[in-house]
């Protein structure tokens, strides 16, 4: 899911998960984790809560496949919405966009580009996301692509549709990014890649995609994180659900959401106002529900 954000505080995994990124809410990169402010050593961590999350995303089969094969039903789905006028993906865009031109919007962090490198990083120094490490791995440009996000793109630019990026990457990691997706041989420019900062944005990506609602009819959002379609705010874990329900019929039409267990939105409503790491941890373990053996 820069991934939304993502100004808050990251460093999630499976079942109990912790993440990184840098300025705004997860659906791209995040801002500071508990504890680990530029200049300030990040706080040690039990390098247990990222492993088998981080491993399945570098080395299972499981995860390319499903990545694929969530984009290619992209794929397929775009072709839906080119032929159909009446389609729009976009909860912002109202009456009068029917011959406006087509785009999609994808997220950039655990969408477009792997940024699991950065997180397996943080495993193996048992620590948490600082901003000082994450600044050193956008500048090093080598986030290689989330598999099936390069054929998807050049797909859609094939078709005539315009392809825009909203991450909750900073302004200031606007360039890096920028050159990262050139090597990938994806096109992306200052007017395609929106970051929080410009324009008065915030991490809060409505006023981003009402920006492209106004001159483009949005066929699909791409996304790992809810708030890359719509915004969750300070839901609880259970109301996101429940919002999730109430668009049940957009997830895998016009809105495709890849995976993305290692951290994101979904991880800081469980421990929401929180900021003491041991208190972290121990918040998401009383949200496991397991069972009593007899």
């Amino acid at each position: 899911m820069k991934g939304d954000h993502k100004r808050a505080a990251i460093a999630a995994l499976v079942l109990l998960s912790c993440g990184c990124a840098s300025a705004g809410a997860r659906s791209g990169r995040v801002a500071p984790a508990p504890g680990g402010a530029a200049g300030v050593p990040a706080a040690r961590r039990d390098a247990h809560e990222q492993l088998n999350v981080v491993l399945w995303v570098q080395s299972s089969a499981e995860f390319w496949a499903v990545a694929t094969a969530t984009y290619n039903s992209a794929q397929v789905v775009l072709d839906q919405a080119l032929n159909d006028k009446s389609w729009s993906a976009a909860l912002e865009q109202s009456g009068g966009f029917e011959n406006l031109p087509p785009a999609v919007i994808l997220d950039l962090d655990e969408t477009v580009l792997d940024n699991s490198p950065a997180q397996a990083q943080l495993v193996q120094e048992d620590t948490i996301y600082g901003q000082e490490m994450w600044s050193a791995w956008v500048e090093q440009k080598a986030a290689t692509a989330i598999p099936g996000a390069q054929s998807f793109i050049a797909t859609a630019e094939k078709k005539g549709v315009r392809v825009f990026f909203i991450t909750n990457r900073t302004a200031a990691e606007q360039r890096a990014t920028l050159e990262n997706l050139a090597a990938l041989g994806i096109r992306a420019s200052d007017d395609t890649v929106l970051c929080p900062g410009e324009n008065g944005w915030t991490s809060d990506k409505t006023a981003r995609r009402i920006e492209i609602a106004k001159s483009y009819r949005v066929l699909l959002l791409v996304g790992d994180d809810m708030n890359d379609f719509i915004n969750t705010g300070m839901l609880t874990p259970a109301d996101r659900v429940a919002l999730a329900k109430q668009h049940g019929d957009r997830w895998g039409k016009s809105w495709i959401l890849l995976p993305n267990a290692m951290y994101g939105s979904w991880e800081r409503a469980v421990y929401a106002g929180l900021t003491n790491d041991a208190e972290i941890l121990q918040k998401k373990r009383q949200q496991l529900k397991g069972f009593r053996q007899r």
